[in-house]
């Protein structure tokens, strides 16, 4: 089926411009050409003649000239009208003024999307400008990200949040426009604000709120993806203040503690049969920087399956630190009770790979203690700590950056340039 066709009525283009000379420019001056032709032929048009005598002896008419009937007198020369010889500059203005002038089209602008990868070096307003080239080559130097597929999905909904199409009509395509950030009727129209994006730290923290029930919940699968997209969207967040700076900071920070600490404990699920391997990892879950919450449930947890392996001395210590916490009354009283049997026989009858004396962090990777002045790596974005094995792979917690890499550091805000 063909096309609609494409209707205008007399007034489009809506743009007015002077009609050439082949759009009927040439009626006008044609016939005022005319009309001074006939007032010069009307006037030059041969000479008048005066007839004198008509009734002459033979009844003939004789014909003056003007010159004969003026008596002869031309002496006075009449009007001195000589060309005047002007600069050539001069003439040349002169000349133009006398051409009609005839309608230039304006120049092409910059395109908006242009105007914003010229102003900015945030990875999300290139990504809203739709050049994701730009904005991965940013992310790449500022956070040493090497993994962009998660982003990919994030690219697409900052360029298309930014952005809205006008349909035109059937035959041609629609007309794509840029929404700026924080735009208002009283702006002036000739300056360009930033590009609109559909992310912004506030979403992230109801995102946060959600994690942190699904968390309390148990639902650790649902609550580790909802940290790793949170961990996946601050690469392209933008911020206004060096408040809300330290704010996205703080919330990577939290984002990373908590995908290792369950990522260790979906771990812990899977390996059933290995009773050993599921006390270090439950004994590791409460060395991550928790909430108070949920650091009461990690060492209720921890104390419970140590217990029942007979690990009465690691079983004791997550009962003092269960008590520690201000844990409800139901806790509380169990906690006492486990830590009066483990006290009377503190023996484990399993060696793990766990001293709580001897302060550590978790490798992201191998989920094995890191103790105080061993060696170690970290991922440039989220911070995680690894054991020297794991330089130049991909970080397993964020699974974005690269283990090792030099990056500049954390870009969110206009406000670090200045």
């Amino acid at each position: 089926m063909p096309p609609a066709p494409i209707l205008h009525g007399g007034d489009w283009p809506l743009l007015r411009v002077t009609k050439g000379i082949f759009e009927g420019g040439l009626e006008n001056s044609t016939s005022a050409a005319y009309e001074e032709e006939d007032e010069e032929a009307a006037a030059d048009w041969g000479e008048d003649i005066d007839i004198e005598n008509i009734e002459g002896g033979n009844g003939e008419a004789t014909v003056l000239d003007d010159q004969e009937a003026r008596g002869g007198e031309d002496d006075e020369g009449g009007w001195d009208l000589e060309d005047l010889e002007l600069p050539p500059d001069v003439a040349a203005a002169n000349v133009g003024t006398n051409q009609k002038t005839l309608f230039v089209a304006p120049t092409l602008g910059m395109p908006v999307s242009q105007i914003w990868m010229q102003r900015s070096s945030l990875a999300g307003e290139h990504a809203a400008a739709g050049n994701f080239e730009t904005a991965v080559r940013l992310l790449t130097r500022q956070l040493g990200i090497k993994n962009f597929t998660p982003l990919k999905p994030l690219f697409l909904e900052l360029y298309m949040g930014s952005h809205t199409f006008l349909p035109s009509f059937v035959s041609l395509p629609a007309f794509s426009l840029a929404l700026q950030r924080g735009w208002s009727e009283t702006a002036s129209p000739n300056v360009r604000g930033p590009p609109a994006l559909v992310y912004r730290l506030s979403v992230l923290e109801e995102k946060l709120s959600v994690a942190y029930r699904a968390t309390t919940e148990g639902r650790f699968s649902e609550a580790l993806r909802l940290f790793l997209n949170i961990l996946h969207t601050i690469p392209v967040i933008v911020v206004d203040s060096r408040k809300e700076i330290d704010e996205v900071k703080e919330l990577i920070g939290i984002a990373k503690e908590y995908v290792l600490g369950l990522r260790m404990e979906v771990k812990r699920k899977e390996i059933k049969d290995d009773t050993v391997r599921q006390q270090e990892l439950a004994a590791y879950f409460t060395h991550c920087n928790l909430q108070k919450a949920h650091l009461k449930l990690a060492l209720l947890n921890a104390m419970g399956i140590s217990y029942r392996c007979k690990n009465y001395n690691t079983a004791a210590n997550f009962a003092r630190r269960l008590l520690e916490t201000d844990p409800s009354s139901n806790h509380a009283t169990k906690a006492r009770q486990v830590l009066q049997v483990c006290e009377r026989n503190l023996q484990d009858a399993t060696q793990l790979n766990y001293d709580f004396r001897n302060p550590f962090v978790v490798c992201g990777a191998t989920f094995s203690p890191i103790y105080r002045g061993q060696k170690e790596v970290s991922c440039p974005y989220c911070m995680a700590r690894f054991v020297p094995d794991i330089a130049g792979k991909l970080c397993s917690i964020c699974d974005l950056a690269i283990v090792g890499a030099d990056a500049s550091g954390l870009f969110c805000s206009a406000t670090q340039t200045r």
